[in-house]
């Protein structure tokens, strides 16, 4: 899909509750190309994304960029090495959290502020955003107004936030910058009131701690959990705890405020695995390696098969004859 001279989307759907209607890999230039995130290092985000290439883009991948550590943001940074030949860009905060992602080489660390010049296309302001991660990044095109926000700032929902007072700073900056058209989100759909959702998520933030200020004034001490429960009563289950974790930034900012007392909670004690658990993931783990190879072969199979006539078909296969002359 394009979304500006410069800047195309390729939406993979999805139904996972914390990735909201499909997740977005951004292509960004026309000559030499900039991918923003790769999804999930699995074949459906790969297939899409070379599909794409195949049909539509004459462009060559230069460079694959991130927004921020997350799995289904950078699952797929040394396939790109291996697949599109491009080199890797990444904050120096993302390194130690990618452990086991990066390619041993063609890993470039782009400092914030910084900004990646495109031979052929437009210039790509790196912005350090933290608040939903320590190593959020937004990249933005000022001369065409594109925001690229990752988790940030989503599509069709609110999102998840470690930092809160570090992601209240990330929002009003981001309300700030000049000439802003479109927001490109990591999940949702586009945004195209930019402003204004940057605006109501700031005004959502102030609610939600309101509301779970007049939550302990009813209740006195209690637990993020049961506040969340309060809070949202009808949310689906499968997020409870990502609504928890919203509750509990809350809570660490306004304790930090000297707004709230923080009485500390007593972990309970860890367990190593049994004997029995140890083989049991040893035997699962061998099961879905001999799997993977299964479906490797059966890939390369399906691909030698369409270049060899289909003989497991045909005895011998329809012939054709022309009746008359050619130019008839």
């Amino acid at each position: 899909m394009k979304v500006s001279p410069s800047v195309r989307a390729v939406q993979v759907p999805e139904d996972n509750p914390m990735n909201p209607e499909c997740t977005t890999i951004y292509l960004v230039g026309n000559e030499q190309a900039l991918t923003i995130d790769s999804g999930y290092a699995i074949d459906r985000y790969r297939w899409y994304l070379k599909g794409y290439l195949a049909a539509v883009e004459r462009s060559e991948i230069a460079m694959a960029g991130i927004t921020h550590h997350h799995y289904d943001h950078s699952g797929n940074l040394k396939w790109a090495v291996e697949a599109l030949d491009a080199d890797i860009v990444v904050s120096k905060e993302a390194v130690p959290l990618l452990k086991g992602r990066l390619p041993k080489k063609r890993v470039e660390r782009i400092q914030p502020g910084k900004s990646i010049k495109l031979e052929g296309g437009p210039t790509v302001q790196v912005l350090h955003t933290p608040g939903h991660s320590v190593d959020s990044l937004c990249y933005y095109i000022e001369e065409e107004g594109v925001l690229f926000t990752g988790d940030t700032l989503l599509g069709s929902t609110t999102t998840t936030v470690q930092d809160l007072g570090a992601y209240r700073e990330t929002l009003q900056r981001l309300l700030e910058l000049p000439n802003l058209n479109i927001i490109c989100p990591g999940h949702g759909p586009l945004v195209y009131d930019p402003r204004e959702r940057l605006q109501s998520y700031i005004d959502h933030r102030n609610r939600r701690e309101q509301q779970i200020l007049e939550v302990l004034e009813q209740n006195g001490a209690v637990s993020s959990w049961d506040i969340m429960l309060q809070l949202y009563p009808d949310i689906d289950t499968r997020l409870r705890r990502a609504a928890d974790n919203n509750v509990r930034s809350h809570l660490d900012e306004l304790a930090q405020k000297g707004r709230v007392k923080t009485y500390d909670g007593i972990p309970k004690r860890k367990r190593g695995p049994t004997k029995k658990a140890v083989e049991h993931a040893k035997e699962r783990d061998r099961i879905i390696r001999k799997a993977k190879r299964y479906e490797e072969q059966d890939r390369k199979a399906e691909v030698r098969a369409q270049e060899n006539p289909p003989t497991d078909e045909w005895k011998e296969p329809p012939r054709y004859e022309l009746l008359g002359r050619a130019n008839d």
